[in-house]
C-alpha cells in the first residue's frame, strides 16, 4: 500500500477530491481500470470513507469517474484525448461533445465568480478595516507561497491561491462571511483547477493579489475593493466576453 497522502488543516473532502484528480490527471490508473475500493482509498489517504465517497461522487459527476453499483468505480473513457477515433463521424462527434463540455464549464466557471465576487469584494471592505500589522506578515506568506506553486500543476497552484483569498476573508471578522466562503470551497477549488487545467489564456493575476495585499496593508478600504474586483473580472471577461465584465475589457 502506499504511502498516506498528507492533506492539510482544512475541508477533508475538497483535498480528496483534489487529490484523486491529481492522480487520475497522472495516470495512475488507465482509462476503463477499476479503482481500489473506498477502504482502500481511505486508508490510502488517511481519511474517512465518506470522504472518499463524496469525493468520487463529485469526480463522477464530472465524468472522469464511472460509479457502477455493485461492480465498483471505473476511470471513465469520456475525455476527448482519450477517445480512440476510428472515422470522419466519430471525429465530429468528439469535436460536439468537446465544444458542449467547454462551454459547460465556462458557464459553471461564471457562475461561480459571481458567487466569488459577491462574497470576496465585501470581505476585501472589513478586512481593509480590520487586518492588523501581523495579519499582513500572514498574508504575505500566503501570497509567497501562491507565486511557488505556479509551477507545481494547477492542483497545488489552486489550493495555494485559495489560502491566500480564504485568509482574506478570514481577516474580514464576519464569521457568517467566512462560513459561507468555507462551504463553496469545494466547488470553487473543483472549478478553479478545471479553468487552470484547460483554459488558455489565462491572464496573470499577480499584480491584483499584490496590489490587494498593499491596499489592507494600508487599510485602504476602496483600493482593496478595486483590486478584488479588477482580479475577478478579468476572469469572468474571459469565459464570458459578452458580460458586462467582458465589455469593459473590450
Amino acid at each position: 500500500m502506499a504511502e498516506p497522502t498528507r492533506l492539510r488543516h482544512g475541508p477533508v473532502v475538497p483535498q480528496v477530491e483534489g487529490a484523486l484528480r491529481d492522480m487520475l490527471r497522472e495516470g495512475r490508473w488507465d482509462p476503463g481500470e477499476r479503482l481500489p475500493n473506498e477502504v482502500m482509498l481511505a486508508a490510502e489517504l488517511g481519511v474517512g470513507r465518506s470522504s472518499v465517497r463524496e469525493a468520487v461522487r463529485l469526480l463522477a459527476r464530472d465524468g472522469l469517474l464511472d460509479v457502477r453499483h455493485g461492480s465498483g468505480t471505473f476511470v471513465a473513457r469520456t475525455e476527448p484525448e482519450q477517445t480512440v477515433q476510428t472515422g470522419q463521424t466519430e471525429q465530429a462527434g468528439t469535436a460536439g461533445e468537446l465544444d458542449l463540455r467547454h462551454l459547460l464549464r465556462r458557464a459553471r466557471l461564471l457562475e461561480v465568480y459571481e458567487v466569488r465576487r459577491a462574497l470576496e469584494v465585501e470581505a476585501a471592505r472589513l478586512a481593509a478595516r480590520r487586518t492588523r500589522p501581523e495579519d499582513i506578515a500572514r498574508l504575505t506568506a500566503d501570497l509567497k507561497r501562491r507565486q511557488e506553486a505556479a509551477g507545481a500543476g494547477p492542483g497545488a497552484f489552486v489550493d495555494a491561491d485559495l489560502e491566500f483569498h480564504r485568509t482574506v476573508v478570514e481577516l474580514s471578522g464576519n464569521a457568517v462571511l467566512l462560513g459561507l466562503f468555507t462551504s463553496v470551497l469545494p466547488v470553487l477549488r473543483e472549478a478553479l483547477v478545471e479553468m487552470v487545467t484547460y483554459e488558455t489564456g489565462l491572464p496573470d493575476l499577480s499584480c491584483a493579489h499584490a496590489d490587494l495585499l498593499d491596499a489592507l496593508a494600508r487599510g485602504d478600504a476602496t483600493a482593496a475593493i478595486a483590486a478584488t474586483t479588477r482580479h475577478l473580472e478579468a476572469v469572468m471577461a474571459l469565459v464570458d466576453p459578452i458580460s458586462p465584465a467582458g465589455e469593459e475589457a473590450r
